[in-house]
């Protein structure tokens, strides 16, 4: 049963904690350009594009607020650390501020910890010294507790700039033999809070779906989601009364364990 909590916010501050996903992969251009006026209209942190994408977001969203937010290695992490240097590196000289990018999951599971940190350790070199920043995304359906921890730890020695829970593409067979996944769930924010430095921000993504989703890992201790649902979040957000002046009001905290956006 879903209790309710109290927090202080504002439209502006709700609005600068999206990062605005535009990328499904039967997304056309002419879905882009739609996805990218929402993304400036809204004035959110950043539109989250496939890497190809970096041109056109970037001359849509000149002279705007909103930063380009490119995904490297997406969805699945599967590429040589050369191939993820050089694609991270292209897409900051590009006009990408932001990198987001996929671990190599196989590695993580392995415990190949030295590889996974060498990665992590190149690609976020050749972010920072593009003056962008980096994202790392761990895919947590796929992990245990103790792979998600570690990784926070290994980001943290070497000063990444966020750690992001899921892709909203990493789909983990069921036991009804459906493809589904949990995406964001408050028992691995509060890990990620918990394992990551104070000089880490946390990224939510995949299941935050609502405004009482994005509250809720608010409350956690998250500074940033990727949302496909960013116009029916913020307009939700205005017809509670949420506008550009802080003020407190309550959301639906979900059960301790389950998906966020699930109950």
């Amino acid at each position: 049963m879903a209790s309710k909590s109290m927090i202080t916010v504002s439209l502006p501050q709700l609005a600068k904690m999206i990062d605005h996903s535009l990328l499904h992969p039967t997304m056309t251009d002419a879905d882009i350009l739609d996805g990218l006026k929402i993304a400036r209209d809204n004035h959110v942190a950043t539109a989250c594009v496939k890497p190809y994408l970096i041109p056109l977001a970037k001359k849509e969203l000149a002279g705007t607020d909103v930063l380009v937010c490119p995904v490297i290695g997406f969805p699945h992490g599967n590429s040589t650390i050369e191939i993820k240097v050089a694609e991270a590196t292209a897409a900051a000289q590009a006009g990408g501020a932001e990198i987001d990018m996929v671990v190599n999951i196989g590695k993580v599971l392995g415990d190949d910890w030295d590889y996974v940190t060498e990665e992590i350790r190149q690609i976020n070199d050749a972010v920072t010294a593009n003056n962008a920043i980096l994202k790392v995304i761990f895919e947590n359906d796929y992990l245990k507790p103790e792979h998600i921890a570690r990784l926070c730890e290994i980001c943290t020695q070497l000063g990444v700039a966020f750690v992001k829970t899921s892709t909203g593409y990493g789909f983990v067979k069921q036991a009804d033999g459906s493809y589904n996944y949990k995406g964001a769930t408050v028992k691995d924010l509060k890990l990620m809070r918990e394992k990551s430095g104070k000089n880490v921000q946390i990224k939510a993504a995949g299941g935050v779906r609502t405004l009482d989703d994005l509250l809720h890992v608010m409350s956690l201790g998250v500074t940033r989601i990727g949302a496909t649902a960013t116009v029916a979040i913020l307009e939700d957000a205005k017809k509670r009364g949420i506008s550009n002046d802080p003020v407190e009001v309550s959301f639906k905290l979900m059960r301790e364990y389950g998906e966020i956006g699930g109950y």
